[in-house]
Parts: C-alpha cells; structure tokens; sequence
C-alpha cells in the first residue's frame, strides 16, 4: 500500500496529526491555506500561529500547492473548518488518487445543507472513492498529542479493512486508534461536544459550580443520542470515546476552544468581540446554527442547544437562559 500521506489544512490538530505520522518516518505532505505560515514553518520547523512552542519533525514537508500535496498520495487527510471542507475537498478531488483512502478529521455540521461531512464527501467525491472514507474523532487536544501525550480516538470506516489501514496509519505507543463503524454516531458526537461545551463555558463564565457542569454533560449527551438515533446513529457510540469521552474533555480541559469562548460570553462580553481576538476557530460557534435547525427540522427536542443558539445568535442573556432551562416542565429523566 502506498504509505504517503497528505494532510490538508494546517490548523493545531492538522498540524499535529502530519507531525504525529512524519514522526513516525512516513513521507508526509501539510498543506497550508496561509501562504505566510507556510514560509515560516519551512524556515523555522514551527507553526507559530496555531501550534506555537512544538517543533516538527524534518520529514514533514510543508507546502502551499493543495494540488502537489494531495496528488499520489495514498493516505489524504482533511483537517479543514467544516465549513470550508466541501469548497476544499472540491479543489483537490482532481489530484486524487483513484485508490486513495480519505480521512476526515474535521467535527462540524455544515451551515444551510445541515449536512455531516460524511454526506459532504458521499455528495463530493466520485463513485470510487466514496466508501474508501473513515472518519477519526475522539477526546484529543492537539498540543497534548503533540506534547506526546497518551490518547485515545476512533476510526470509523465503512469498510472495516479500510478502517483497520488508518488504524494502523495513526497508532503509536501513545496515540491509540479503535476502529468503529457506526459514522453517524462518531461524526455526530464530534460535532455536537463542540455546542454543549460553549454551554458548559458560559455556566463557568457565570460563576457556577460542579453541579452545574456535570448537569450540563450529562443532559448534554442525552441531547447528542437524541439526535444521533433520530438520524440512525447507535445509542451505545454516545457512551464512547467519541461521545461522552469527547464530550467531557471539551466540557472540563482549559485548552477547550469552545469552552473558552463559553466562559467569555458568561462574563458578558459580546460574540464578535471574543471571535475577533482568536487565531484559531471553535467549530462550536457555526455548529450550534446548524444543530439548532436540524434539530427543529428532525423535530428532536435539545433545550441546552436551543439556549445556546439564542445566547450566540439572539443576543440573549446568559443567565436567562440558565433560568429558564431550569424552570421548564418537570419531567421523569430519559434519554
């Protein structure tokens, strides 16, 4: 099998994931939007802007050319803003190799289609290459897999053979790849961590407690499986590394981009201003748009989503909103 891998988008976890394989002394190719960064990372051995204080391995090449990167390739992986990654993977679908196989590394839902990225890729890609994609997600800080950390994740593919070859790419003695085959399930939880984490800041920002936070996970999950099971998901995936494990570490880890953002707006201070002071971007944001209505088009009751929707795109008051989900109807708790 042809071991050359391309990675496209050079954001903290695309970074990471090339330095993690070229790492291993696999021929490794990083694609970088910036044309900037991409000098200084070929002068310096660092992404100063996403990654700073992490040197990467001399095998990493690092270019701006996404036709070079990808072109021969045998592994691609796409780290793109899930926004973006229809646009990109359209760019370099040319390039690909017929016998490729696609990794997806992005969480997001996209905005307007309200698709999963898997449903972006099966639109995109040709007939050959559609089920040659596996999806890898799980409770994953980049810096602390780049600081070799250990961490645990999962590769779900729709060909368990398929799957087991990415499984294989990314594992070393501190990064630990499960395969899986529920896609819907994996993809939702990556996505959805990402709402209930900015809820889980905005309770911090507000000065509440444990209580709070651990309320917020849990009933947060129930929301997830609701919504995965309404879409075909397996309820058991949510009490996995892609659910609950993602979920709880984007809820509680200060290097959570989505919880920071979620503590700011507790604090009072306005969405455009915190997003106008970030390099990097919580998926959460545009997640939460896109949940909220797929999840009022499916019909699937998610109060937590529902509040975090209107403190981010209605302007409403943090604390409000905490009144009232506390205040809604009582009821037995399920699922």
């Amino acid at each position: 099998m042809n071991s050359r891998v391309a990675v496209v988008g050079a954001g903290s976890w695309g970074t990471t994931l090339a330095n993690l394989l070229a790492e291993k002394d696999l021929p490794v190719s990083l694609w970088c939007f910036e044309s900037d960064l991409a000098a200084r990372m070929q002068a310096t051995g660092i992404n100063d802007l996403y990654l700073p204080g992490i040197s990467l391995s001399a095998n990493l090449q690092i270019t701006n050319d996404l036709g070079r990167a990808v072109s021969g390739a045998g592994f691609v992986v796409y780290v793109t803003p899930s926004q973006v990654t229809r646009q990109v993977l359209r760019q370099s679908i040319k390039d690909l190799a017929e016998d490729a196989i696609i990794v997806s590394a992005s969480k997001g839902i996209e905005n307007d289609s309200l698709l999963l990225l898997s449903q972006v890729f099966d639109q995109e890609l040709p007939l050959a290459l559609r089920q040659r994609v596996v999806f890898l997600s799980g409770p994953s800080f980049a810096r602390e897999v780049s600081q070799h950390m250990p961490t645990a994740v999962v590769a779900a593919g729709y060909r368990s053979a398929i799957a087991e070859a990415v499984q294989q790419l990314f594992s070393t003695p501190v990064f630990r790849v499960y395969t899986h085959q529920d896609i819907i399930g994996v993809e939702l939880g990556g996505a959805m961590k990402n709402v209930i984490a900015l809820a889980a800041g905005v309770a911090d920002g507000l000065g509440f407690g444990h209580n709070t936070r651990a309320a917020l996970i849990t009933r947060g999950l129930a929301e997830m499986t609701r919504m995965g099971l309404k879409l075909g998901a397996s309820q058991e995936t949510f009490a996995g590394l892609a659910g609950m494990g993602d979920l709880v570490l984007t809820c509680t880890g200060d290097l959570s981009r989505n919880r920071s953002v979620g503590i700011e707006l507790g604090r009072g201070r306005s969405l455009e201003e915190i997003l106008e002071g970030m390099n990097m971007i919580a998926e959460g944001v545009k997640t939460t748009l896109s949940a909220y209505q797929l999840a009022e088009k499916m019909e699937v009751d998610v109060p937590i989503i529902e509040q975090t929707y209107q403190i981010l795109y209605q302007n409403k008051d943090p604390r409000q909103a905490v009144t009232d989900l506390m205040l809604r109807d009582l009821k037995a708790e399920k699922i």
